[in-house]
C-alpha cells in the first residue's frame, strides 16, 4: 500500500504542475477535501470540482509556476508527506518561492485528504497586490467547511 500511495502521490504532482485539469480530477472523488493550513478547514474545497476551483483559483493569475520537490515520506495506512517549494511568477513580473509540506491520505488510487501547511505572509507579502485583491474578491461557490473531518 505505501508504495502504492507515493506513486499516486508523484503522479499526482506532475499532473498538477502540467496543469492538466482533467488528470488532476481523476485523483479525487466526491468525498476527497483539499484545503490550505493557514486558511483552516472552513476553507476546504471538496470533491474533484471543487478541488480543481480551489486550485484554479490561486494559479490561474500565475505567468508560470515551478515545482522543486524535496522529501517525500509515506506512514502508515496510506498517507504521504511531501516537503517541495513551488516558485510562483505573476505576470506583473513578482515572483515568490514558496515552502510547503504537503499531506495527502491515499486509498487505491485516490487522494482522500490533501492538506497544504505552507506560510501566509511568504504568499502575501511577495505576491503583487492585484492578485490578492482578485483572491480576496472571488467568487467561492466550491467552498466547503470541512472542520471537524480532517
Amino acid at each position: 500500500m505505501t508504495d502504492g500511495a507515493s506513486a499516486v502521490v508523484e503522479r499526482f504532482w506532475a499532473a498538477l504542475y502540467d496543469r492538466d485539469w482533467p488528470r488532476i480530477r481523476s485523483f479525487f472523488d466526491a468525498d476527497s477535501i483539499y484545503y490550505d493550513v493557514p486558511t483552516g478547514p472552513a476553507t476546504a474545497a471538496r470533491g474533484p470540482e471543487g478541488i480543481e476551483a480551489r486550485l484554479r483559483l490561486g494559479l490561474e493569475g500565475l505567468a508560470g509556476y515551478e515545482h522543486q520537490p524535496g522529501l517525500l515520506a509515506v506512514g502508515a495506512d496510506g498517507v504521504v508527506l511531501t516537503e517541495h517549494t513551488e516558485v510562483w511568477h505573476w505576470r506583473t513580473g513578482e515572483t515568490v518561492a514558496l515552502p510547503f509540506v504537503s499531506v495527502q491520505r491515499v486509498r487505491g488510487d485516490t487522494i482522500e485528504l490533501w492538506k497544504d501547511y505552507w506560510d501566509y505572509a511568504t504568499l502575501i507579502n511577495g505576491a503583487p497586490p492585484w492578485w490578492v485583491e482578485e483572491i480576496m474578491a472571488a467568487d467561492l461557490p466550491w467552498l466547503f467547511d470541512a472542520t471537524g473531518m480532517a
